[in-house]
């Protein structure tokens, strides 16, 4: 049916709180269209001005914070001071660090021998965002793509697009031209597949399951176009046997569980020396004993609910595999927590005595659910860690920070923490073998964006 209404549903009351009308594949044409004309105009306004319009979006959002805030807790229930302190902030340090590159001096040139190199924007961009972090992913795809000088078709996920409403008025305000930006709304079978196949879209940069990110690859390579793909992730977290458990404990379970495990970063495989294993489980459990499910506007909640039915429905299937798979139910469990009747809640827990060739250790959960796996030596929890088809993030904790640095160069994975390093918004972010391709944020995130050429001299 033709503009279908795509209802917004609270997931933490379940009740319906705004709509949007679904867009066409023929509106979706129409939009590529007239982003491919409007590029070489774009293409061609001087960079400092494009790097002022991305000053004026991140500015823009920094104004509407705790509105934002509050907009992407009611529609996916991310917790408030969650959504505050990461969902709507970070994605000002994102844009900000864009901006600063070109204020910095870099002007897409170099000189090579004989030759001018030049980074000139790739085209028209289709931007495929997901739902668990609406405004940052956004932010993170379309301003590097304008200020590289390339224009726009964004669509959101269709489960939190009052978030990416939101976003495109602080584009507007911030003096994007028309037909730079577009945003559209709709399915991936049907909006997705029309941005992806459309022969005028230079570029997709996407990010969701790998599933989806193997459908567009094939779809993509049908006009041999550019795909960048941040997918799925189940990151390792290792603990060597000189760490600081009680420390190592208390950051396993909040990398966990951050935002509601609902994270592709997630460290959702802790590994630990075997003779540790007891110990540092109930150091963990402690722990986790604290992240009690609640309403995710209550400042206090470090959990809130899963996102939608569907996936709480998902992640409680996994609790239960991982008990008929035989783990250790440390805490946590494939029941609908007492505390939270009405909301899509699931209990956040934690297995012991894991082995690396449980579903629950392979395949990615996107929930509160964290495994424990005992390893024997430095080698072996090495092993482990990358015996993964993905490889997106992971940490070592370490009293020794030259050994856990060894380590962190073992793992084939696009991002180490060490110790609880803080996250970098202008670090190259992405992932290795099946968590993706390309990079997003800073310098890495801008280039990922443009074509080169060379000039001979």
């Amino acid at each position: 049916m033709a503009n279908e209404l795509i209802e917004v549903v609270n997931p933490a009351t379940e009740q319906v709180i705004g709509s949007v009308k679904a867009n066409t594949a023929a509106e979706v044409d129409t939009a590529v269209r007239a982003a491919h004309a409007a590029f070489p105009g774009w293409a061609a306004t001087p960079l400092a001005e494009r790097a002022a319009i991305g000053r004026r979006i991140a500015e823009g959002v920094a104004a509407r914070r705790d509105e934002l805030a509050e907009l992407i807790t009611a529609e996916m229930g991310s917790p408030i001071s969650f959504s505050t302190r990461v969902q709507a902030s970070l994605p000002v340090a994102v844009a900000s660090g864009i901006v600063d590159l070109v204020d910095g001096g870099y002007d897409f040139s170099e000189e090579i021998g004989n030759s001018l190199v030049l980074r000139e924007p790739i085209g028209v961009v289709g931007a495929i965002t997901p739902w668990n972090y609406p405004l940052h992913q956004v932010v993170a795809k379309v301003v590097p793509a304008l200020v590289a000088g390339c224009t726009v078709v964004l669509k959101p996920s269709e489960v939190t697009p009052l978030t990416a409403e939101a976003f495109a008025e602080i584009v507007r305000a911030a003096g994007v031209p028309e037909g730079v930006f577009h945003l559209v709304h709709g399915f991936g079978p049907t909006v997705g597949e029309a941005i992806v196949s459309h022969p005028l879209v230079d570029m997709i940069s996407f990010t969701g399951s790998t599933a989806a990110g193997r459908r567009i690859s094939a779809v993509g390579a049908e006009t041999v176009k550019r795909v960048s793909l941040e997918l799925g992730g189940k990151s390792a977290n290792i603990i060597l046997d000189d760490a600081d458990l009680a420390a190592a404990a208390k950051q396993a379970i909040a990398h966990c569980f951050i935002n509601s495990g609902q994270t592709c970063t997630a460290r959702t495989r802790v590994l630990i020396p075997a003779q540790l294993h007891d110990e540092f489980v109930s150091l963990l459990t402690d722990v986790a004993a604290k992240y009690t499910p609640g309403d995710p506007t209550d400042p206090a909640t470090r959990v809130g609910p899963m996102v939608t039915k569907a996936q709480q429905e998902r992640v409680k299937s996994y609790i239960q595999q991982g008990i008929d798979e035989g783990a250790t139910l440390a805490i946590g469990g494939a029941d609908t927590p007492a505390e939270t009747p009405v909301g899509y809640y699931v209990r956040p827990t934690v297995f012991a005595n894991v082995r690396n060739d449980m579903v629950i250790a392979q395949e990615e959960i996107f929930g509160p659910v964290l495994a424990v796996l005992p390893y024997a030596d430095e080698d072996e929890a090495v092993a482990i860690a990358n015996d993964s088809i993905y490889g997106l993030s992971g940490s070592v904790y370490s009293a020794d920070a030259d050994r856990a640095l060894a380590v962190a160069r073992r793992m084939r994975t696009g991002q180490v923490d060490i110790n609880g390093g803080a996250f970098n918004p202008v670090a190259p972010f992405g992932g290795y073998k099946q968590s993706g391709n390309g990079r997003e944020m800073g310098l890495h995130g801008l280039e990922e964006f443009t074509e080169l050429k060379a000039i001979q001299r």
